[in-house]
């Protein structure tokens, strides 16, 4: 049973959408809605309408006059207010001429004409045998993916800065109960990795552990005000379910985006696999970082022990109904020590699927080549780039450590080198951002046609 009606049924029956003039502008804009009653949702900015992983804010049409005169009144400017029915459309004739099922090329014009999937659809590719209509996914997800967000892809960096957790999720290596080397990173070793990344030229740093309440928010605000004032670089944070209050904070701080997974939409599912977490908590939090204004960053676990594939239509559509700006789904990999240490590895043909219809149902967000797809298979990760995902995350972790952030055995450490591999297999390009002189010095060869 899917709780997703009960959290985040879709109550726009005619949706627009405005588009703000800061991130500022944007919270101020929905506060004055939210206190005014008005029904409405922070949304990723669609293709169209505005620069990738930008928000907009979605509200009914019935809203229209009485939103432009309350900001009227308030005198409070935004960009402009646009009609969803207008959205961009994509040319998709080379996905659906060819050889596939009548089903598959009605699913295809549906994608090319902006008309939302719906379950049946999205179910019924990733029930599918047919390596034509597999064939057929790949190019539709790819195409959008070259008009959504361009052939560069955006290399992001982790550090993983503490393995102690206080929860016992049955499939997390870090799980409580584990008995392992347990670490904590200093705010000087944090930060010694932080000058690194900057020097090769990083724009996003994320900071990553358990869910460990060493780090209290005071902590947690004196780094991410030291990499602001020093390297002014973008930060995510994942480090768990905290309060309302703190998301808050973070944004003030200077937090760009908020990593909390929500695995599965299904209850059951989730409490088979959280024995001491809830999913609507967990739905809450992804609710009070949204309206803090930090962009939020979901995802889901592919591949899970007793999972269907009605489960994986779920939670693909709660990264679209719930505006998810960042989207990493990533294949299931037994860890040792932990209840699901017996159980089967992700397939990574599905793990493609679920890429590529989160590229095609979400659009206009950044989707993650995750660390584990490519521990599956070591060309996945260019695969997952192939199937439209446009992002990379290095595991910048101290060499000492970075095995102890064993979340699933076996990891594979995406490290720089790495990365020019699977961008080139791909036929992608690095971004402009990266420092390539600096690069060069220390031993890397870049060929031309990737910078």
């Amino acid at each position: 049973m899917s709780i997703l009606n009960k959290f985040i049924k879709d109550e726009f029956e005619n949706p627009h959408i405005l588009i703000s003039i800061s991130n500022s502008n944007m919270i101020h804009i929905k506060n004055t809605l939210d206190k005014s009653h008005i029904l409405n949702e922070l949304i990723p900015t669609p293709k169209g309408f505005g620069e990738i992983c930008t928000t907009a804010i979605k509200f009914n049409k019935k809203d229209k006059e009485k939103i432009e005169g309350l900001l009227e009144d308030k005198k409070i400017y935004y960009e402009g207010i646009h009609s969803l029915e207008n959205r961009y459309k994509y040319n998709l004739s080379k996905a659906i001429d060819m050889e596939i099922p009548e089903k598959m090329k009605m699913i295809l014009r549906k994608v090319s004409s902006n008309i939302n999937l719906n379950k049946e659809d999205i179910i019924y590719v990733l029930e599918s045998k047919d390596d034509n209509e597999y064939k057929s996914l790949i190019k539709a997800a790819d195409i959008i993916r070259s008009e959504c967000v361009g052939d560069r892809i955006e290399v992001r960096a982790a550090i993983e800065f503490s393995n102690y957790c206080m929860k016992n999720c049955n499939y997390c290596g870090l799980r409580k109960d584990n008995k392992q080397f347990r670490y904590r990173m200093s705010r000087e070793e944090i930060l010694n990795e932080v000058d690194k990344l900057y020097k090769l030229g990083i724009k996003t740093v994320i900071l990553q552990s358990g869910e460990d309440p060493f780090y209290t928010t005071d902590i947690i605000l004196s780094i991410i005000k030291e990499i602001k004032e020093k390297y002014k670089m973008g930060i995510t944070l994942s480090i768990g379910e905290r309060k309302e209050e703190e998301y808050k904070l973070f944004k003030k701080a200077g937090i760009n985006n908020y990593l909390l997974k929500i695995e599965t939409a299904s209850k059951e599912l989730y409490d088979y696999i959280h024995p001491d977490s809830k999913l609507d908590e967990r739905i809450k939090n992804t609710q009070w970082i949204k309206n803090s204004g930090i962009r939020i960053g979901s995802g889901g676990m592919i591949g899970l022990p007793t999972q269907t594939y009605s489960d994986i239509a779920d939670v693909i559509l709660f990264q679209k109904n719930y505006g998810v700006h960042m989207i990493g789904f990533g294949p299931f990999i037994p860890s040792k020590s932990t209840p699901f240490e017996n159980e089967k590895s992700s397939d990574l043909k599905l793990n493609l699927k679920v890429i590529a219809l989160t590229r095609i149902i979400c659009q206009d967000v950044f989707l993650p080549a995750t660390t584990a797809i490519s521990t599956l298979k070591k060309e996945a990760q260019a695969l997952a780039l192939m199937a439209g995902a446009n992002t990379i995350m290095l595991i910048s972790t101290p060499d000492k450590l970075k095995e102890k952030y064993s979340i699933y055995s076996n990891k594979k450490m995406v490290d720089l080198s790495f990365t020019i591999e699977s961008t080139k297999e791909a036929k992608r390009k690095l971004p402009k951002y990266l420092n390539y002189d600096y690069i060069k010095k220390l031993g890397y060869e870049i060929d031309n046609d990737l910078k």
